[in-house]
């Protein structure tokens, strides 16, 4: 079982992720959107939007630089463990809450105003569960780094650059903390199904946009 969930599992979701991506663009491009559903609530979006994807950005980038980055390259600059441990947190921490209060709102306003649930399908649902479990489990990761302590650039770093480097090291997550593993495996599970979801948008940039005409809207 490990040398499926640490060793194949991550080859297959990355499967999925890449020629899943690339057939949903060639033969269904009509359905690559975010199904934005801005006309029906556009006010709660205006501070849960903005807090969710500024949360994101920097849980993205702190996961870049954790895993990423060797531990010894942080050393060399001068970055202990324990002042990586102080930045780590002081990053990590707002990161967390910004990402998990803006799911929290998006998913309030779209489960309680009728019109946006109603605009909600069954993928939609299998989606946000997923990503509720990932978030939480990264929320909890955190605070056990903090309560506990655990250095996952001994463990969960070089396992996950063994992979890019297509040489798996499953051993190095024999002794991961459970919560860290259910992370990962939430981030898998993330990119097996993302060809099949709205977070395709992501991949898509308006670049026509900034040379349109302007569009003119009125009240009434």
């Amino acid at each position: 079982m490990n040398e499926f969930l640490w060793g194949a599992l991550p080859y297959v979701a990355f499967t999925f992720l890449v020629i899943g991506t690339i057939v949903r663009y060639s033969f269904f491009e009509r359905g690559w959107t975010t199904k934005s559903s801005q006309m029906l609530d556009k006010k709660s979006l205006m501070i849960a939007g903005p807090m969710f994807h500024l949360g994101l950005f920097m849980a993205f980038g702190g996961h870049v630089i954790g895993v990423l980055i060797p531990k010894f390259c942080t050393e060399a600059v001068g970055i202990d463990e324990h002042l990586y441990h102080i930045i780590a947190i002081a990053g990590g921490v707002p990161a967390g809450l910004l990402f998990f209060l803006g799911f929290f709102m998006l998913m309030q306003r779209r489960f309680s105003n009728p019109r946006v649930a109603v605009n909600t399908s069954k993928t939609d649902g299998v989606l946000y569960a997923i990503l509720f479990v990932t978030i939480v489990t990264g929320l909890l990761s955190t605070a056990y780094n903090i309560l506990i302590g655990f250095d996952y650039r001994e463990a969960v770093s070089p396992w996950f650059r063994s992979l890019l480097m297509f040489s798996p090291d499953v051993s190095l997550m024999t002794d991961v903390p459970i919560i860290f593993k259910v992370h990962m495996l939430c981030w898998m599970l993330t990119g097996i199904i993302f060809p099949f979801t709205r977070l395709v948008h992501c991949l898509s940039f308006p670049f026509e946009y900034f040379g349109r005409s302007n569009i003119i809207y009125r009240r009434k």
